[in-house]
């Protein structure tokens, strides 16, 4: 017995960084997605394959002795075959590049809960959810769960600290021109630096805060009236916060003026470092955008919004 499951990966449209000091982040899923078939096999085994490699291991090994990017999927199976005599075999395709903050392995433990757990009974995207945080934390102890809440559930959501997820209901039509920089980056390393200059301007560091939670709640209104082109100044707005707390770098500002030459606005989002930024654009500048990707030669690609969330089939 087969079973397959896809769930879409997400941005932080606004308020990465910010997020970890109480101010609220807006995330947003996106169209491109990633796929998993699970099946129920005979051999007592769970075998694993991806494109970024495969793994294959007998059931009941301590996951803290798994050093492999795939250990959420042995969680899970080994989790939903505890009682049974059968072992499980998985396959894992991806439309979302790795690593660069667009949600690749959130979307992975969403879909992964999905099929696996499918193949015995059927859950609610609830407990769907709840499992894919469990799995998510053997490789991000510390996860909020909101990347995995947005992967399950599709649109745009508030999350903070505070009062966790929420579902935003408003439904823009907008584009991201969404480019990598390929440039590698360790989203703890960057989360220390940040810390390191609230410590040394508290005041400062404050008034963002303030700044930012200000601009968020803008942002919320501009999204119910689908007002595209103010949501791109407030992108743009939102950049400079980043930039004042050490986030950029001259690759990414690069891209950033590249991408504001025909977009509404662009930003980094998710850890930075490295990793991605996007263009907000729609129909009337989406292919002047890439085009200006393009002709710079950098890896890109446009995205909606990803109403849906998790789909099993």
């Amino acid at each position: 017995m087969k079973s397959k499951a896809s769930a879409p990966g997400k941005v932080i449209l606004f308020g990465e960084h910010f997020v970890v000091y109480g101010v609220k982040a807006i995330l947003c899923a996106i169209d491109k997605r990633i796929t998993v078939t699970a099946e129920e096999i005979s051999e007592r085994k769970i075998s694993i394959k991806s494109n970024i490699g495969e793994l294959e291991l007998q059931p009941n090994k301590p996951i803290s002795e798994i050093d492999s990017p795939l250990k959420p999927f042995y969680y899970l199976a080994d989790k939903i075959i505890q009682n049974k005599n059968s072992g499980i075999k998985i396959e894992v395709e991806s439309e979302i590049p790795l690593g660069v903050g667009l949600g690749s392995s959130s979307a992975c433990c969403v879909a992964g809960a999905a099929a696996i757990s499918k193949l015995f009974e059927d859950i609610s995207k609830e407990e769907i959810l709840e499992l894919a945080i469990e799995a998510e934390k053997t490789i991000f102890q510390n996860t909020s769960g909101a990347d995995c809440t947005v992967c399950t559930f599709g649109g745009l959501m508030e999350y903070d600290k505070k009062n966790g997820f929420s579902k935003i209901e408003s439904e823009p039509n907008f584009h991201l021109v969404i480019a990598n920089s390929n440039v590698e980056h360790s989203t703890e390393s960057v989360v220390a630096e940040v810390r390191k200059f609230k410590e040394n301007n508290e005041g400062e560091f404050s008034k963002l805060c303030e700044d930012e939670s200000d601009l968020i709640e803008n942002v919320l209104e501009l999204l119910k009236e689908n007002n595209v082109k103010d949501l791109g100044q407030k992108a743009i707005k939102n950049q400079e916060y980043l930039e004042r707390i050490g986030i950029s770098n001259d690759k990414l500002r690069n891209m950033i003026q590249i991408g504001q030459k025909t977009s509404f606005g662009a930003k980094i989002t998710g850890a930075g470092g490295g990793g991605c930024i996007f263009a907000l654009t729609d129909e009337s500048n989406l292919e002047n955008t890439i085009k200006e990707f393009k002709e710079k030669s950098y890896e890109y690609f446009s995205v909606k919004i990803d109403f849906k969330g998790l789909d099993t089939f």
